[in-house]
């Protein structure tokens, strides 16, 4: 029962946002009274903390699983972007500022948590890059890992990128394309450009 609470919660929050959905809206959606909800977590604060760690394991263990197939790490960096594409609606609302204005300590705690995945994430998939010659060996790792995560963080930033005038896809896919032509030696750039004819014509 608790899972089925976390799992139609989390997928509310980033449908609607961590301020906009009630807690009325998670029963109705479930089909049990507040009460319920209530017997497994305590407030509407603690389930935003609970759903959100819920959120962070599901996707972490999707990237691990990705990574763990060792395939070619250009290839690698665009299936994270699908699979986060697919599990993390992050288009019409804003989740991600809701839950950093309404809800600071539990979105600062998932922030860290975050950038130690994406850190390791991103080092592993520059350093198998290098290994198979389509990243250039002179990258700094530490430097392009905390580079790429800050400007991941940044294209979610409302203010900065206005879903009026882009959406989260073409952003992604542009800033992936930015990425790694910034990183890929001859034989890389020859793969990626391979790799966007045929998959994004």
């Amino acid at each position: 029962m608790k899972e089925d609470i976390l799992k139609t919660a989390a997928d509310l929050f980033l449908t609607y946002g961590f301020k906009s959905v009630t807690m009325d809206d998670i029963a109705n959606a479930l089909g049990m009274s507040k009460k319920t909800i209530y017997q497994y977590f305590e407030n509407k604060n603690v389930l935003v903390e609970e759903a959100t760690l819920y959120m962070f394991h599901f996707i972490s263990k999707g990237i691990e699983e990705i990574v763990a197939q060792e395939n070619n790490p250009i290839e690698e960096i665009y299936e994270i972007k699908r699979f986060l594409m697919k599990h993390l609606k992050d288009e019409k609302s804003s989740p991600q500022y809701q839950l950093q204005k309404y809800y600071p300590k539990i979105y600062e705690s998932l922030k860290s948590k975050q950038v130690c995945v994406m850190d390791s994430c991103v080092t592993h998939n520059l350093e198998l890059g290098i290994k198979t010659g389509l990243y250039r060996d002179t990258i700094n790792t530490e430097f392009v890992s905390k580079i790429y995560f800050i400007c991941m963080t940044a294209l979610k930033d409302k203010d900065l990128f206005p879903l009026n005038n882009f959406s989260m896809h073409d952003l992604m896919n542009n800033y992936i394309e930015y990425h790694l032509r910034g990183i890929c030696t001859p034989k890389g750039l020859e793969h990626l450009t391979q790799y966007l004819n045929k998959n994004q014509s």
